[in-house]
């Protein structure tokens, strides 16, 4: 037998959470259904930096810019751009006046869940499908075997959204790029010269068609992102449940490189994780469906090489939250005056992620990279 929400938002990632903490803070209840199990089933890993123009009015608007404050990695803006004989093609330090602070998006997602009652997120219970009911409203199954009815169903659910299919036929593409995740854990003490070569923030070593992009996380690792122009079935191909192996596959792509960048593949603690990266077109959007719309990488998943994925999901959040808000009783109006606004948005940070792409990985790379942070200096 089905319950009923009257706002349910699928995915506890960033997106789906600060749009829960908006809500909230309107005095509008809202349930999150979620696939994992626990928050602290899947380490969420990795640093973001969080604009001021997007993520942070997000987190304004959630009341919770100055916990976001208090959590921010100091010197995490400082910029190194090497090319593949690790000389340094670029290089800015952190002043502390920059406008794209870099936090754990542990750290963050933490900060969401903690500002919610208890009971938002329904654990265990991420959607699986979902098809729409006479009357604009929509029944969603859930991983637990249940069902629910619901007014409003928000896809927050990532890449390969099972909200999607409702709105549109679209799915994400390979975009010919596969990152390879890394990490050299107690860097300072066990990796002395990698934490040297990186520095206090975020690091690119760069040639046509891959790079190393890494960046020195609060607990002294260091996070490595081998990025690769592969075919989409490269990875697969390659047992990565055996390390060296694994580490042997990547170096073939990285001969005559600096042996100072290439120990951040070969000295890499614990195992190697392949990911391919999926777009959706640059643009993507679909007609007016009632009771349904979509948020952060369910609507216009992009490459990471920006830094918009995580601000522009934030983005949509605010803004979906302050349209239902706007528009009590009327959940047309909201979700018209929110598409009307977001699709422009995703399309603009879309393209400057398509081409951060070409920046890092073209022809002319690390180069192009530099050219892009002297002209805006």
């Amino acid at each position: 037998m089905s319950t009923h929400d009257p706002i349910a938002i699928a995915g506890a990632g960033l997106g789906g959470l600060a749009l829960a903490r908006i809500l909230h803070v309107n005095g509008i209840p809202a349930t999150v259904y979620e696939r994992d199990t626990s928050p602290e089933l899947r380490t969420q890993g990795g640093m973001l930096d969080i604009h001021h123009d997007s993520g942070q009015v997000a987190l304004r608007a959630a009341g919770l810019h100055d916990e976001f404050r208090a959590i921010i990695h100091p010197g995490g803006e400082a910029v190194r751009v090497l090319d593949k004989h690790a000389v340094v093609r670029f290089k800015e330090e952190d002043d502390g006046e920059g406008g794209r602070p870099e936090v754990e998006r542990g750290r963050l997602r933490d900060l969401l869940l903690g500002s919610l009652p208890p009971d938002t997120v329904r654990w265990g219970a991420g959607v699986t499908g979902a098809r729409s009911l006479d009357d604009g409203r929509h029944e969603v199954t859930l991983a637990d075997g249940s069902a629910i009815t619901t007014d409003l169903l928000i896809g927050a659910d990532g890449t390969w959204s099972k909200v999607r299919p409702l709105l549109t036929d679209a799915v994400p593409e390979y975009t010919g790029i596969t990152v390879v995740e890394a990490d050299l854990l107690d860097a300072d003490t066990r990796h002395p010269g990698s934490a040297a070569l990186l520095g206090g923030g975020i690091f690119f070593a760069l040639g046509a068609g891959k790079g190393l992009l890494a960046h020195r996380e609060p607990d002294g690792s260091l996070h490595v992102a081998i990025a690769l122009s592969t075919p989409e079935d490269w990875a697969a191909r390659i047992d990565f449940a055996d390390t060296d192996s694994a580490k042997t596959a990547v170096l073939e792509h990285f001969a005559g490189w600096d042996p100072r960048l290439r120990a951040l593949v070969t000295d890499a603690d614990g195992r190697l994780v392949p990911r391919g990266i999926h777009a959706l077109p640059v643009g993507h959007r679909w007609d007016r469906v009632p009771g349904v719309t979509l948020l952060g990488d369910a609507a216009h998943v992009m490459p990471p090489f920006a830094g918009e994925g995580a601000n522009i999901a934030l983005a949509d959040a605010a803004e979906l939250g302050a349209a239902i808000a706007a528009h009590p009783g009327d959940t047309e109006a909201a979700l018209a005056a929110y598409e009307q606004a977001m699709f422009p948005r995703g399309a603009t940070a879309a393209a400057e992620s398509a081409a951060g792409l070409v920046l890092c990985f073209g022809e002319d790379a690390p180069q192009s990279l530099v050219d892009m942070f002297t002209a805006t200096d």
